[in-house]
């Protein structure tokens, strides 16, 4: 039976536990004890609650049951919230040395949303030194490593949350992205993943009025787990003013399959200005497979706008908002010695900035989107790779050169996913399948703005049609 619970998704455990056939107890000891037999070798979660503590509130979850309280959507799940959002009374160390003793004094947006949908905190999950890099390592909690192989890494930067959510050792997961930190680890753990359109999930910010490129979502092992945890996070929220109308029931599971014939646009390595391993481009495209036997129609394209050009914005837009965030610590001598390089980069870009640079790349970001979006008018959805190589030894930093072209800085190597960044368009990853060595890798699949909806429905059919999550689970689940 412990086997079949943690097996179960999140929207089968709440319906389990609705109906009386499962307690919270039994569902949060079970998870327990997986965490226990696992997470030392993926060190996935971190900053694990005490047990004892952990039993009570499910006690209390399961006497709300007996007293027949109206139940939140994810009533008694234990839940662990990436470790670059604040949770009341846990440790807030975003993997940095600076905050390694930090206890968040209150919950962000999303966590008390999570809290109040019934959700249980058990942890943290393990992320890179102020989200920088997809790889998830620091010096506080050490490197996160990946299920399907324990000598790679599990991406980033929602890397703790997507090994985590491989493993069977939480039903969901959340995550922010950036430049890939959703899609890049769900590629990597056979998951899915939803970067939401800009607005959809509120988020707590300091400049609620020039919103950041970064957005948060959910992660899963099914659609209908994927749209539960969206449901939770999405709607607006008056202390993020450009958040989108609506309170997430929308997203509410089931999903149904939308098979209907569409036409997918293959972006590729955009015209090799990204470079990709070989085997991967050939394991995605064979992928899209799945959606032509669907009855879909998927041909080449690209943009009609210099990619160079809207990656040199992105470096500037990216040094702008990254480099501002750690500038604080950059400024105190004692604090800059204990950043990692990747976030001294990022502040010492951004030093460079005039606020001339910032506004030219940013009417070159719109040029962008335009020329993105202009697809639309000959595709229903785009797609790629969720990252350029499968996933990379655990002990490097980050991949230096692929397919034989170096990579300038840190992240360079993820082109593929911070280029769809710029659009602010919504991006479901999907698993795509696995190298010859068993490594797994995902696709994006890009909708218009706002067509979440749209990318579940899609995402649920393209999952009956292939099932990878059920048909290669990593061999520490099993």
């Amino acid at each position: 039976m412990d086997e079949q619970i943690v097996a179960m998704g999140g929207a089968a455990l709440v319906g389990a536990i609705g109906q009386g056939d499962l307690s919270c107890a039994e569902v949060m000891a079970t998870f327990l004890d997986r965490i226990e037999t696992l997470n030392p070798r993926v060190n996935a979660i971190v900053a694990l609650r005490p047990r004892d503590e952990l039993m009570a509130e499910a006690a209390e979850a399961d006497a709300e049951c007996a007293n027949g309280e109206r139940l939140g959507p994810l009533h008694g799940l234990p839940h662990a919230v990436k470790d670059l959002e604040p949770v009341a009374g846990l440790p807030f160390t975003m993997g940095s040395p600076i905050f390694k003793d930090h206890i968040a004094p209150a919950d962000g947006i999303m966590a008390a949303r999570l809290r109040a949908a019934g959700a249980i905190f058990i942890g943290k999950t393990n992320a890179p030194e102020f989200g920088f890099g997809s790889h998830t390592y620091n010096p506080v909690y050490g490197v996160t490593r990946n299920p399907y192989d324990l000598t790679r890494t599990a991406g980033g930067s929602s890397g703790g949350a997507g090994a985590a959510l491989a493993c069977r050792m939480v039903p969901l997961a959340d995550g922010g992205d950036f430049g890939g930190s959703l899609r890049n680890p769900a590629g990597w753990n056979n998951l899915f993943a939803l970067r939401p359109s800009i607005g959809r999930v509120p988020a707590d910010a300091l400049d609620k009025w020039l919103p950041s490129m970064s957005v948060l979502g959910p992660m899963a092992r099914s659609i209908d787990d994927l749209a539960l945890l969206l449901s939770v996070q999405a709607g607006y929220d008056a202390r993020a003013p450009l958040s989108l109308g609506g309170d997430g029931t929308e997203f509410a599971p089931p999903i149904a399959a939308e098979a209907k014939g569409a036409r997918i646009g293959w972006l590729a390595d955009f015209g090799g200005f990204a470079p990709c391993e070989p085997e991967l481009l050939a394991v995605c495209r064979t992928a899209l497979g799945a959606c032509e036997r669907l009855g879909f129609e998927v041909g080449a394209t690209s943009p009609d706008y210099p990619v160079e050009r809207a990656w040199d914005a992105l470096l500037i837009l990216r040094a702008w908002t990254a480099g501002a965030r750690v500038m604080a610590h950059y400024n105190q001598p004692a604090e800059r010695a204990l950043l990692k390089p990747e976030a001294v980069f990022e502040a010492e870009s951004c030093l460079k900035l005039s606020a001339y640079d910032v506004t030219r790349a940013s009417v070159i970001r719109s040029q962008w989107t335009s020329a993105v979006t202009a697809l639309f008018e000959r595709f229903d959805y785009l797609a790629a790779p969720t990252a350029a190589l499968f996933p990379f030894p655990a002990e490097w930093d980050w991949p230096h050169a692929i397919a034989g072209r170096p990579m300038a800085t840190y992240h360079e190597w993820m082109k593929l996913a911070f280029l769809i960044t710029l659009t602010g368009l919504p991006v479901l990853a999907a698993p795509a399948g696995f190298s010859r060595a068993g490594l797994p890798i995902g696709l994006q699949i890009v909708g218009p703005n706002r067509s979440e909806r749209a990318l579940l429905g899609l995402g649920q059919a393209y999952d009956e049609t292939t099932g990878w999550v059920q048909r290669r689970p990593p061999p520490l689940s099993n």
